[in-house]
């Protein structure tokens, strides 16, 4: 047997067809094999008979029938591409937010409505075999799910690609809302196995760190560095695979899992200390246990590197050695591989690989640095200073001696570029340093991945330039063709066709089953925008889903909703720039409007909230607590009549939002100007005929050029006017003694209006908006309240909404991450895309 699977000849599973039968014949034969298949893995695999059987027996049942037909287009996709001699993409990513396979696998094979009808014949609820799937912990919001969407579209466009991650036991956290407050919980997504994965013991790599570094001479002229790491650990291999659509393509997900190279010592156990024999092992395989521990501590920072590390060479040591096996040749790297760091997390690979060149290969200094260069590409997410990592120096010499010193020898030639070309700039020479020596001396690892790159991506149009203005202004300089704009882009497999299959029945009637392959399709729905009869139809398939979702929220959190209601979502990541802040201070003033005006005829509406607050993040947290005061008011209240509901969803997974998102009407996208990069929100919710109001941040300038002015509500200050403003003062309290709304509803909050039990609980939220409002809360207040009513005045004007929900659905097929991975491919990676593999 070779060393991994992908080596292995393909064994086919079903029967070859027969040439003279009906295709009604060869789905009932197909439907049975999968029936007679899903029995086998029961009986099996799983060591149950029906009789037996509960649901979750039965999904696992289910999901290994399927992986089997998944293995067999894996095995030919990577047989094929070891016979080509094909180059391959390697992303690398902290985050792999994948969601449920069992839907996603069925849907891209083609065997939904087959493995729903094997299922039925076998007395078993797909459903409800379906909801026992745990969505897989791999990531936290956005830039996780993005690596998911690249993922699933690098194997629909047939790319030869491997994602690399870290495989958390536990995730992130499990949200459980308790009185309003978040409490955070082991994710236990793995307790049970999972059907999907693949366990690889037999790839396994040493990852080192601390210790010293030996110098030792070959020669007068030439010093070799021996780094001996004090402590080693081993990267354990975990593959999940990834379908493309139409079954046309697999690639791999390798997950690594951090395991102690001595699980036990067995000296102290025999003496007794039970506990302490196993507390290295502990130790070590924390670095897999979590994402994003927190960092507040000496010790949470140290073990976020260590993760960050761990991944980043584990993946290349793994690529390196797939690379030899074919190519026999380390100096050709750049020319058969290209790596993709999915934003600064993985960057200290930039570092690593020059380390395996030049002391494990022996690749002189400048061609090793070439190698890197041109094998690297390096995507930006956020220009928010937090996520540009830094790690104190101290920290980097101790954990990564050897690593440490590349930085240094790198960072002096490349000063010295820099002197060459502007000698007496010590300022500039200060910025593009990779170590910052003015804030206690802390590595620079932003500057570390765009230095090692030859291509540096923003991920929306807006986000590149502010990158070329702002946080990259002067590596900008240096390098002014290095910096390019991709826009990001979602799969339409799973945030369409399979989220809202009604409404994906609907657009292959009004344009064709082309739909479904070919993005660019979704323009030519625009003309029915104006057809009453597609109107309804539209509408109908809304309704239907937010009758689902009305469901969904009484089943979890109690609350009745009427589903004829607007549904006014806001779901992501709770972060003061995204101004969750902001749209509850509005609720709260049409909440008070309400009740100042009863018999008015009030447009009826539902605030859905969701979203997780990193456990260290402590006003994001008390943002939660806030939205559940104001929902408990105003839920309360009965003179409201329904006109006003505020519901927060607990633990916002991908599977939440696959409910969510169909049946929302409105979509928040009110971000700071200038601080979202992209998002992919916003491209969900447009795809599936909700109206955006946000503002003019990241690719909602673009949804802006796709749909048109009279289709999105845009409000607020530009990224231009939001640095103006905070370069002359962050003190609004000049703005809010100008609005009598928001002085009214600041009021109400900080004097404990929706806080009786602890009237001082936000005291200091609200102070921070009147004195330190960096985010422009008070700012754009105003602004957002009008347009808001704006939104309910459409809303009274049925046609008009529906024909601007048809545009906004009509208008995204340039958000496809099928587009986003074609330019990735053809501007990047130099690989071609299906079609033309």
């Amino acid at each position: 047997m070779t060393l991994e699977h992908e080596a292995l000849t393909a064994v086919p599973t079903t029967p070859k067809p027969y040439s003279d039968e009906t295709p009604n014949e060869k789905r009932s034969r197909d439907i049975s094999a999968l029936r007679d298949s899903i029995e086998q893995k029961l009986y099996y695999q799983v060591g149950k008979n029906r009789i037996a059987a509960n649901n979750r027996d039965w999904y696992v049942a289910t999901a290994l029938a399927v992986r089997d037909r998944v293995v067999d287009g894996w095995h030919r996709s990577t047989d094929a591409t070891y016979a080509s001699g094909a180059k391959r993409v390697y992303y690398l990513s902290l985050e792999f937010l994948i969601g449920r396979q069992l839907r996603d696998n069925l849907s891209n094979l083609g065997l939904y409505d087959d493995v729903r009808a094997a299922l039925e014949e076998l007395g078993v609820d797909f459903d409800a075999i379906r909801a026992m799937e745990p969505d897989a912990a791999l990531g936290n919001g956005g830039l996780g799910r993005l690596a998911a969407c690249y993922l699933e579209s690098m194997s629909s466009l047939a790319i030869p690609a491997i994602g690399y991650g870290i495989r958390y036991d536990h995730g992130l956290f499990r949200q459980i809302v308790k009185n309003g407050f978040q409490q955070e919980y082991p994710e236990d997504w793995l307790e049970l196995g999972n059907p999907w994965q693949f366990e690889r013991p037999e790839i396994s790599y040493v990852i080192g760190f601390g210790g010293a570094v030996e110098m030792v001479s070959e020669s007068d002229s030439l010093v070799e560095h021996v780094w001996h790491p004090a402590e080693r650990v081993s990267a354990i291999a975990y593959d999940i695979p990834i379908v493309g659509w139409r079954g046309r393509h697999v690639n791999a997900l390798r997950l690594w899992s951090a395991r102690a190279v001595d699980p036990i010592r067995l000296d102290a156990f025999n003496l007794g200390d039970h506990v302490g024999a196993i507390s290295e092992r502990a130790r070590v395989e924390a670095i897999s246990r979590v994402l994003y521990p927190s960092d507040e501590t000496p010790a949470g920072q140290e073990l976020r590197l260590r993760q960050e590390y761990f991944f980043a060479a584990a993946s290349l040591q793994d690529l390196i050695r797939r690379h030899l096996k074919s190519f026999k040749t380390i100096e050709s790297l750049h020319e058969k591989a290209a790596i993709q760091l999915n934003d600064t997390h993985p960057s200290i690979a930039v570092i690593e690989l020059m380390r395996i060149l030049v002391d494990v290969h022996k690749v002189p200094w400048e061609q090793a640095w070439s190698i890197t260069r041109k094998t690297f590409c390096y995507t930006n997410h956020t220009l928010l200073p937090e996520a540009l990592e830094t790690w104190p120096v101290p920290l980097m010499e101790r954990l990564l001696p050897r690593h440490m010193q590349i930085i240094y020898l790198l960072n002096l030639m490349f000063l010295d570029e820099v002197k060459a070309k502007h000698p007496d700039d010590v300022t500039l020479m200060s910025s593009l340093s990779l170590v910052d020596e003015s804030h206690g001396r802390r590595v620079r690892m932003g500057n570390i991945a765009f230095l090692g790159s030859h291509s540096v991506n923003g991920v929306s149009a807006l986000h590149t330039d502010l990158m070329r203005k702002t946080v990259f202004r002067d590596f900008n300089d240096m390098f002014p063709d290095r910096i390019n704009n991709k826009t990001n882009g979602i799969t339409f497999r799973r945030w369409l066709y399979q989220s809202n299959p009604g409404l994906t029945e609907l657009l292959i009637d009004a344009v064709g089953p082309a739909i479904l392959d070919d993005e660019t399709m979704f323009a030519k729905l625009a003309p029915w925008a104006e057809d009453a009869g597609f109107q309804e139809r539209f509408a109908a398939v809304k309704q239907d889903n937010k009758q689902a979702l009305a469901r969904l929220v009484r089943e979890r959190v109690g609350v009745r909703l009427d589903p004829h209601a607007m549904f006014d979502v806001q779901i992501k990541r709770i972060h003061e720039y995204k101004r969750q802040l902001l749209n509850i201070l509005e609720t709260v003033a049409l909440y008070n409007a309400i009740r100042a005006q009863p018999m008015r005829d009030w447009v009826p509406r539902v605030k859905i909230f969701a979203g997780k607050a990193a456990p260290s993040y402590h006003r994001a947290k008390l943002i939660i607590k806030l939205a559940h005061d104001v929902s408990r008011v105003i839920n309360s209240d009965p003179t409201l009549r329904d006109a006003l509901k505020v519901v927060f969803l607990p633990n916002y997974n991908v599977s939440l939002a696959e409910v969510i998102i169909p049946a929302a009407d409105l979509s928040e996208q009110i971000s700071t100007a200038g601080m979202e990069a992209s998002g992919t929100g916003n491209m969900k919710f447009a795809l599936n005929g909700a109206l955006t109001i946000g503002t003019l941040d990241g690719a909602n300038v673009e949804m802006l050029e796709r749909v048109g002015s009279d289709n999105i509500f845009i409000f607020g200050m530009t990224a231009e006017e939001v640095e103006a403003r905070r370069r002359q003062t962050i003190d609004s309290s000049d703005l809010i003694a100008k609005s009598d709304v928001l002085q009214e509803v600041l009021t109400a909050v900080e004097n404990g209006n929706f806080s009786p039990d602890d009237p001082g609980r936000y005291r200091g939220l609200i102070e921070a908006i009147r004195y330190h409002d960096y985010f422009m809360v008070s700012a754009d207040f105003d602004a957002f309240y009008r347009r808001q009513r704006d939104v309910a005045a459409m809303w009274r004007r049925t046609a008009e909404w529906r024909r601007s929900a048809i545009l906004n659905t009509a208008g995204m097929g340039f958000f496809s991450s099928d587009r986003a991975i074609r330019e990735y491919a053809s501007d990047l990676w130099n690989v071609p895309t299906w079609p033309n593999r």
